[in-house]
């Protein structure tokens, strides 16, 4: 975030201000991330995704179906 805004600052002077706008729009992609990251952070580990994201499908505990014999390989 410094190294952003320092650029941005610094080119605006230097009178570059295509790398000014790289440099501030970098800054500004950085300051949204940040954001999300301490949102997720305070919500802590019972973050539950919104409605229309399903629920995980519950572990079955049962044996697995026997796996076909591999191409090659005679049969029992």
């Amino acid at each position: 975030m410094l190294w952003t805004s320092a650029g941005t600052a610094l080119f605006a002077l230097a009178d570059h201000p295509g790398w000014a706008a790289l440099c501030g729009a970098l800054l500004l992609v950085v300051l949204v991330d940040l954001v999300i990251v301490v949102r997720h952070l305070r919500q802590g580990p019972h973050f539950q995704p919104g409605r229309d994201i399903p629920p995980y499908e519950p572990v079955h505990d049962r044996p697995l179906p026997p796996r076909p014999p591999e191409s090659g390989a005679p049969p029992p």
